[in-house]
C-alpha cells in the first residue's frame, strides 16, 4: 500500500520540480473595494535577511503588488531581527526562511533560520502588538521555522504533504476550509470557498488557535532525509485533522501560520510556463485568502 501511494506522489509532483520559476506579469486581478487609498495604507515588512527566495521583488512580487493594490505600503526587511528595528513595524511576513547551510543542500539537519535571540526579539514583538504572517513551505523550510513557530505553540513538520487524489481541494463543503473571520471577509464578495492544496507541509496547532486549512483522509505527509527524493522506507504520517493555516492571538498581538508558500504567489513554472499559486484557474479565491489575512 504504502509502495502504491509513494508512487502516486511521485508522479503528481515530479511536474512541480522546476528549475525556473518567475512571476506571472499577466496575474492582476480586480480589487473592487480596497481598503485604502493607493500608498496611505499600512507598512507591510516582507523578510529578506534569512536566505528566502520569496521577498518583495522576487518570488512574492506578486503578493506584494497585490497588497499594494489593496493601499498597503510594502518594503523589505533586511538583516536580523531586532528589538529596535521590530518596534517600528505594525505587520511582518517571513516565508520560507533558510539556514546558511541549506541554501544549496536540501538535506538533514535543517537548523533553524534564526538565532535564539531573533526568535526572543519576534516573540517579544508580537507579545506587545505586533503582526507576524509566518509561511514555512515542504522541507527544508519548515524545519528552517520550526523553533520560532513553537513559542507561538505550533508544531511545524519538515515533511512534504500530499493527497491521493488530485487535483485536491480545501473546500467550505466539505469542512476542511474553515469558516471564521478570516475566510469570511468583511462581506460575501470577499467570501472563500475553495483553495488548492498544492503540497507543502502540515502542522499541529495549539488550543487557542483558529485553523483555517484542515487536512482529511485523503492526504498524508512523507518525511524524507533529502527534499524530493523518496523511497519505500520513507517515513509516512497520517494528518487528518492537522492543518495548513491557522491563527491566534498572542499576549496583544497576532500570528497567521501557513505551511505553503505557493499560493500567495504567482509564478509561471518549467518552460511551459505552467501558472503556479494564485494566477492558478482553480485559484480564483486565493488573492482574497491573502487580503483577508493581511486585513
Amino acid at each position: 500500500m504504502k509502495t502504491s501511494i509513494l508512487l502516486i506522489f511521485l508522479v503528481l509532483t515530479a511536474s512541480q520540480m522546476v528549475a525556473q520559476q518567475v512571476p506571472d506579469p499577466m496575474f492582476n486581478p480586480v480589487i473592487p473595494n480596497p481598503i485604502y487609498q493607493t500608498g496611505k495604507g499600512s507598512m507591510i515588512f516582507i523578510d529578506e535577511g534569512h536566505h528566502s527566495g520569496h521577498t518583495k521583488d522576487r518570488g512574492y512580487l506578486p503578493f506584494a503588488r497585490i497588497l499594494e493594490k489593496d493601499g498597503y505600503v510594502v518594503k523589505g526587511y533586511a538583516g536580523e531581527f531586532d528589538k529596535k528595528k521590530l518596534a517600528n513595524i505594525k505587520v511582518l511576513v517571513i516565508a520560507n526562511p533558510l539556514n546558511a547551510i541549506n541554501v544549496k543542500n536540501w538535506t538533514l539537519p535543517t537548523p533553524s533560520a534564526f538565532t535564539k535571540e531573533e526568535i526572543e526579539a519576534v516573540e517579544n514583538w508580537v507579545y506587545n502588538g505586533g503582526s507576524l504572517f509566518l509561511i514555512a513551505d515542504h522541507m527544508p523550510f519548515a524545519g528552517a521555522a520550526e523553533e520560532l513557530a513553537s513559542v507561538f505553540g505550533f508544531k511545524f513538520y519538515n515533511g512534504f504533504n500530499f493527497d491521493i487524489i488530485n487535483p485536491s481541494y480545501f473546500k467550505l463543503t466539505n469542512k476542511t476550509l474553515v469558516e471564521n473571520i478570516i475566510t469570511k471577509g468583511r462581506d460575501s464578495t470577499e467570501s472563500v470557498i475553495q483553495i488548492p492544496n498544492t503540497e507543502g507541509q502540515a502542522f499541529l496547532i495549539p488550543a487557542d488557535a483558529n485553523p483555517i486549512l484542515v487536512f482529511n483522509n485523503s492526504s498524508m505527509m512523507l518525511m524524507p532525509d533529502t527534499a524530493w527524493r523518496f523511497h519505500n522506507n520513507t517515513p509516512l504520517l497520517k494528518i487528518r485533522g492537522w492543518s495548513q493555516g491557522a491563527f491566534k492571538k498572542h499576549g496583544k498581538g497576532k500570528i497567521v501560520a501557513f505551511g505553503e508558500a505557493s499560493m500567495f504567489t504567482a509564478q509561471l513554472g518549467g518552460p511551459d510556463k505552467r501558472k503556479m499559486g494564485m494566477n492558478r484557474e482553480d485559484a480564483k479565491d486565493s488573492y482574497k485568502l491573502l487580503l483577508n489575512i493581511i486585513h
